[in-house]
Parts: structure tokens; C-alpha cells; sequence
């Protein structure tokens, strides 16, 4: 059976989130729903979870209401991710507390939130108590991802390790989740649908791990957010962290300093902290960690029982991820 194209896949997902029902009322709890949604966006876990489908040989009509459940969901969290994080921004469009309040964009996350779990009954019954199962650990692990983040910010002293989990549980799961549902639609083996996961949990480290570096050293352009959020908002990355751990006595001093500080010109803090994230190096050392994820990812994805032409879509995929700029 011949593969799709990831952009055909791109237009499947597109085309079938254009089709959903969301002209009715109230209109201010649905209209930020299909605001949210109309932004557009990569696509890339309801894509995944259709490539791994396509991937076994399954039927990716079938696994639409899978891949439509993922990114209802995944745009679900960026509502009220958003919020905590006072961000103002979302893909170079004004972020749905912005645009109307809090309230309205708690309230229509919750019902993205609902609408995600309910896509899931369109799913064949033999796979539906497995999926709903995948789907349900998934997003309860990444509410746990977003408390530790929460907990994080009152927390003075953060490791490597507790960083890496958080993030695997923010970000890395419901990618995982994504190929593993899809995986199963296509009725693939246990095992293999496993190796899809673990190579979703690398893909989502290193991916989250980028998304540290861009948020300092991208193109707002091309980031679709605000460069140095994460600084001003004394956000505990990898990169903050590590260069806590790296910085002489006197860097130290500087970076404790900008943390400590509540009144502040943003500029001038970003451009301070992003020097000492230059003097420490912190950079290249990211890089290779999203390198050293991204060689595990394909490792798993080598091992997977499919011929090589099969797995060639998401290795492109995963590559993409890895060295993208947005």
C-alpha cells in the first residue's frame, strides 16, 4: 500500500478540523475554540499519529478522530498555558485571554478539553478502551508536566534530571501518544507501537529542548512568540539551569542577581542573561543533547519490524523537528 505524503496528510488533518461543528452557541464559548484552531499551526501530532498509522499499513481515515482528539487537546493546554504564562503572543496572533479575557479562554479550553475526549468514540470499537487508555494516562501526565513547570518557578534549585522529566511529561508524551495511538489504529504490534512511543519521547526532548534555544537565540519572525520570554520570566530551562551550573562566581552573581530582580527593563535583562548564556556556553550544550535525543529517537525507530521506505516519512520528520527554526 502506497504511503501518503506528509502534506497530504497535513491537508486530511486540515480539511477534516475545517469540517467540525463549532457555529453554535453560546458563540463566546465556541468562537475562541475555532479561533484557536483556525491559527493553524504545524500539525504535528495529529500528522504523527496519521503517519504512524500509514506507517503499518493501516487505513488513516480511521484514525482521524484520533489525530483531531490530539491536537484539540494539545491546543486545550495552550489556552491555559498561555495564561500562566502571561504570554501575549500564540503563532504571531494575540493569545485567546488577550483577545477576550481569562475567564473566556479558561472556559473554552475546558471545552476543547471535552470535545477532544469525545472525538474518540468515533473510533472502531476493537481499538477504542486502548485508546481512551493511551489518550486519558497521556493527558493526565501532562497536567502533572505543567504542575512541576508551576512548581518549578517557586523551587531555588532545579537539576538536569528534574527538568528532563518535566518536560517529558509536558511536551514528549503526548507526541509518544500520538505515534502509539496511530500506531494501534493500524493495528500494529504491541511491541512495535511501544518503539513508536520511545521514539516519540526522544523526538519530544529534543524538541522541547530546541524550543529552549529559540526562545533565546530564534527569529521572532519565525518563532511565531516573543523572543526572551523565558529569561524575563526567569523560566528554569535547560539553559538557565545549566548555566547556573557553569558560570564562575562572578557570572553567578550577575545571573542571581537579574533572577532577583522584580523591577526591570526586559531588554536590558535578556540581553544580559542571553551574554552569560554565551560565556557558559550553554548553547552547545543543548545542542548536543537535542542531538543525543535525536540519535536515540532513530534507533528506536530502526528497530521497528517495517520496511525502510516505511519509517523514511517520520526519520524526515524527526530531522525536521530537530533543525527547525520555528
Amino acid at each position: 500500500m502506497a504511503l501518503h505524503t506528509p502534506a497530504e496528510l497535513l491537508a486530511l488533518v486540515n480539511s477534516s478540523i475545517e469540517r467540525l461543528s463549532l457555529d453554535k452557541k453560546p458563540f463566546r464559548l465556541y468562537e475562541p475554540v475555532k479561533y484557536t484552531l483556525s491559527m493553524g499551526g504545524k500539525r504535528i501530532r495529529p500528522v504523527m499519529c496519521l503517519m504512524a498509522c500509514d506507517m503499518f499499513g493501516g487505513d488513516v481515515q480511521k484514525a482521524i478522530p484520533a489525530a483531531l482528539a490530539l491536537e484539540i487537546f494539545h491546543n486545550f493546554t495552550l489556552l491555559h498555558d498561555d495564561i500562566m504564562d502571561k504570554a501575549e503572543k500564540r503563532r504571531n496572533m494575540d493569545c485567546v485571554h488577550i483577545r477576550w479575557n481569562d475567564n473566556v479562554a479558561i472556559l473554552s479550553g475546558d471545552a476543547m478539553q471535552i470535545i477532544a475526549f469525545d472525538m474518540l468514540k468515533e473510533l472502531p470499537d476493537p481499538i477504542f478502551r486502548e485508546s481512551v487508555g493511551i489518550f486519558s494516562k497521556t493527558a493526565l501526565e501532562v497536567c502533572e508536566g505543567q504542575q512541576f513547570d508551576m512548581d518549578f518557578e517557586t523551587q531555588e534549585n532545579v537539576c538536569e534530571a528534574e527538568y528532563m522529566e518535566m518536560i517529558r511529561l509536558k511536551t514528549a508524551v503526548l507526541l509518544a501518544a500520538s505515534l502509539k495511538l496511530g500506531a494501534v489504529v493500524g493495528n500494529a504490534p504491541s511491541t512495535q507501537a511501544g518503539l513508536l512511543y520511545d521514539f516519540g519521547i526522544h523526538i519530544g526532548l529534543a524538541f522541547q529542548l530546541q524550543d529552549d534555544l529559540l526562545d533565546v537565540y530564534g527569529d521572532p519572525k519565525t518563532f511565531g512568540k516573543n523572543i526572551g520570554g523565558d529569561i524575563t520570566t526567569n523560566k528554569k530551562t535547560y539553559l538557565l539551569i545549566q548555566a547556573l551550573k557553569r558560570a564562575d562566581a562572578t557570572s553567578r552573581e550577575q545571573l542571581e542577581r537579574w533572577l532577583a530582580l522584580k523591577d526591570f527593563q526586559p531588554d536590558e535583562k535578556i540581553k544580559a542573561v542571553t551574554a552569560i548564556f554565551d560565556q557558559t556556553k550553554v548553547k552547545d550544550n543543548c545542542q548536543q543533547e537535542i542531538e543525543r535525543h535525536y540519535n536515540m529517537a532513530l534507533e528506536c525507530l530502526k528497530a521497528t519490524q517495517t520496511e525502510i521506505d516505511r519509517k523514511e516519512p517520520l526519520m524526515k520528520l524527526a530531522a525536521g523537528l530537530m533543525y527547525r527554526t520555528f
